[in-house]
């Protein structure tokens, strides 16, 4: 039995909310600097990243009202938004080292257990924070340096967490807290980039 309330599901949204309004921004400003088979990937999987943590929150929501218990969409949650991450990390690395190659992916390998996709997420998040960062300081930008550290930091936080009684109210609430933190520190910095110029802004030249 999980001890959730209905306040709690709510609040689960807020961090989806800032990940999904963040995301928007990066794909509007980022478009013009990304190869389409790049943004297509980070598209990708900011979609995957948003999702899963809807659908999970959706869940928690509707157990939380004694609706029914909706195991699929909490089940989904680990594998889609780490393939998300991934993505998003392999996208935005893409658009520093991808050129004119044509890039051939292997066949996708058969995942047992949840280290793998929590390897996959900590790759990937830690390929998002660390372009973005690499973006901000060419923009002269170190606020969002910042945040987008913290952003990072706050992710790993959540991880740590999640090895925890997830049954657990407390546990939940210090869940949320650390998310919504998190996510609210990376929509901050995207948004400094944007209010900067980002769109217009040459990512991938050193000197402006």
């Amino acid at each position: 039995m999980y001890d959730f309330s209905i306040p709690m599901a709510l609040v689960d949204y807020i961090p989806v909310l800032f990940f999904g309004y963040a995301s928007a921004l990066l794909q509007r400003d980022l478009y013009p600097h990304m190869r389409k088979s790049c943004f297509a990937l980070f598209a990708a999987g900011t979609i995957n990243v948003f999702c899963a943590g809807f659908c999970k929150a959706t869940w928690k929501l509707l157990y939380a009202a004694q609706i029914c218990d909706f195991t699929a969409l909490n089940s989904m949650f680990l594998p889609v938004q780490s393939i998300g991450f991934l993505l998003i990390g392999l996208g935005l690395l893409g658009m520093f080292f991808w050129r004119e190659r044509t890039v051939l992916l292997a066949a996708p390998p058969v995942f047992k257990g949840t280290f793998v996709f929590i390897g996959m997420m900590v790759a990937g998040l830690g390929c998002m924070c660390g372009c973005l960062s690499v973006i901000a300081a060419r923009m002269k930008k170190v606020p969002a340096i910042v945040l987008f550290v913290l952003a990072f930091v706050g992710s790993m936080g959540m991880g740590y967490m999640s090895s925890h009684d997830s049954t657990s109210a407390l546990i939940n609430w210090i869940e949320q807290g650390i998310n919504t933190v998190s996510q609210g520190c990376l929509m901050a910095g995207v948004i400094l980039l944007d209010k900067a110029g980002l769109r217009e802004f040459s990512v991938l030249k050193k000197n402006n």
